[in-house]
């Protein structure tokens, strides 16, 4: 089968940091599907593992989480899908990647695709949908009120992939507003279009923004990118008694600023229920399936803002090099497999 991968972690620009492949298809096993990949969407994680893992002595790492695509086969354990079924999902870290032809994947963790949506729409979602979802309801529990704080959410990167899906999701199941960040002029009709209430500027202190801003502190603050840089304005800028939480990794990260408000401080890793296969793994599963649902009722839309061509070395190492340059907006797709093999 056709895919790409890489054996040495590499700067992008390096002619061997992905190369196109072919591989043996894998076969399904246990609670596998086999899925026939249509399309795949690149997110940060991809980045960072390639700068961060190395394949085994000898062997070749497929790097790709988000995937949409058809079940070719299934293994003797699973009972929630039949071969034909059209699949999203975001994938496992510990196991191979979706820039293949074919991929194996825990049937928990996947999702029926929206009906209304294509191939390329629906491979733009799974990773970032479920972040935001269990960022903004498992961790930092939005349908709680903090007393005394304003009814509203601030999120740090609004324009990005997670945040794009954020702000469309408090949008629509809660009576939340939102406050997005974003500093272009590109970015922030983006936020607006998606339902953010107010946008402030991330390239300029968010504290004095926000209190510009009617309504008061907010009770809930999702930081999706550069959140130690941000810090202190966000332990400025939070009502007393609320909910701050992070997805990005930096080097350092002191919460001793957020003891005087009592703010809880929550990390969000969509890989902890599949990594630790815990008890409630199938979860994400259903959250995809209701994200289809809320997709396929007009209540949220894809977050696909460019695609890059078939999926192959060069298409993904462009983007690569986008996410990497911190400019992206949305969602990059690829879809379809090159021939160059």
């Amino acid at each position: 089968m056709r895919a790409v991968g890489y054996q040495f972690s590499r700067p992008i620009s390096a002619d061997d940091a992905l190369v196109d492949l072919d591989l043996p298809v894998p076969v399904a096993a246990g609670r596998d599907l086999l899925v026939a990949v249509r399309a795949v969407s690149v997110n940060p994680v991809d980045t960072k593992v390639r700068l961060r893992a190395q394949a085994e002595p000898g062997e070749w790492k497929v790097l790709g989480w988000d995937a949409a695509g058809v079940v070719a086969a299934v293994g003797p354990e699973v009972t929630r899908f039949r071969v034909g079924d059209p699949v999203f999902y975001a994938g496992a870290l510990g196991r191979q990647g979706t820039n293949a032809e074919y991929h194996l994947v825990d049937e928990r963790i996947v999702g029926h695709m929206p009906r209304t949506l294509d191939w390329a729409q629906a491979a733009a979602l799974p990773l970032t949908a479920l972040t935001a979802w269990e960022m903004l309801f498992d961790r930092l529990d939005i349908r709680r009120s903090v007393p005394g704080a304003a009814p509203s959410v601030l999120i740090v990167g609004g324009a990005g992939g997670v945040g794009s899906v954020a702000i469309q999701l408090v949008r629509a199941l809660t009576g939340l507003e939102v406050i997005a960040t974003a500093s272009r002029p590109e970015t922030r009709d983006w936020v607006v279009e998606l339902g953010a209430t107010h946008v402030i500027d991330h390239a300029r202190s968010l504290a004095p923004q926000v209190a510009a801003l009617p309504g008061g502190a907010p009770g809930f603050v999702f930081s999706t990118t550069q959140t130690d840089r941000h810090r202190a304005d966000i332990a400025e800028l939070i009502a007393p008694q609320g909910h701050m939480g992070l997805i990005d990794d930096p080097p350092a990260f002191d919460i001793l600023p957020f003891k005087a408000r009592s703010v809880a401080v929550h990390w969000e890793l969509m890989f902890t229920r599949s990594m630790f296969a815990t008890p409630d793994m199938g979860r994400q599963g259903e959250i995809l399936d209701e994200v289809a649902r809320l997709v396929d009722a007009g209540t949220l839309r894809s977050t696909l803002a460019e695609q890059f061509g078939p999926i192959c070395a060069a298409n993904l190492k462009r983007a690569h090099a986008l996410l990497e340059s911190g400019r992206a907006r949305g969602k990059v797709v690829l879809e379809g497999f090159s021939d160059r093999l």
